[in-house]
């Protein structure tokens, strides 16, 4: 019922946002038709920046320090130990404002084994932006604002929305390309992995 309702809170926002798609492009960029590559699903970075070569999977996650909703100063090291997915958005990427239900859905229902979800937003004008439509989605995990696209520049995020899944070791697991369904059993299962494939040593034994 919550996945239904945030899907129907994307469709309004999209609506209200002026953006238009046939209704067969709603459907299927709601429910996830495509496989998270194809052109509709992505949308392109700021193209003013030269962007950086992007960390691999296997590589370590390169750590920043950003502004929150609230003005707190929130580095990625802060989340160490938990398994962390790093989002790069903008509230004017269709796309990536198509997949934000799901991953409310994953976060409410993962956080408690360790799941971390942090949305990078790339909007220049920052909270101006990001909190109605934070506000409008029923988001709660946290939104940090990359308004000089330096840390989308360090990540190679040369389109939107682009993920990075970190394990509780800052090592990048998975690189996702593009929107996702990431309620879906596929993406879940992806996540249960990496959750439990790097839990504590010390939480094993007990």
């Amino acid at each position: 019922m919550k996945t239904i309702l945030g899907l129907r809170a994307a469709g309004h926002y999209l609506s209200k946002s002026g953006l238009f798609l046939g209704g067969m492009g709603i459907f299927c960029l709601l429910l996830g038709c495509d496989s998270g590559y194809s052109e509709s699903s992505f949308a392109d970075a700021p193209s003013s920046h030269s962007v950086a070569s992007r960390p691999s999977k296997g590589s370590p996650a390169p750590d920043f320090r950003l502004m929150d909703m609230h003005g707190k100063a929130v580095s990625l090291s802060d989340f160490k130990g938990k398994v962390v997915l790093l989002n790069f958005w903008a509230t004017w990427c269709g796309p990536c404002r198509v997949e934000m239900p799901a991953m409310e859905a994953l976060y409410r229902s993962m956080r408690s084994k360790g799941l971390e979800i942090v949305a990078v937003s790339v909007d220049q004008q920052g909270t101006a932006v990001t909190r109605p439509f934070q506000e409008a989605m029923g988001l709660s995990f946290p939104i940090l604002h990359d308004q000089d696209y330096e840390v989308g520049l360090t990540y190679g995020a040369r389109t939107l929305p682009m993920t990075f899944a970190i394990d509780r070791q800052g090592i990048i697991r998975q690189v996702v390309f593009g929107s996702r369904d990431w309620n879906s059993p596929e993406a879940r299962r992806g996540i249960a992995e990496v959750l439990q494939e790097s839990i504590p040593e010390s939480s094993q034994r007990m």
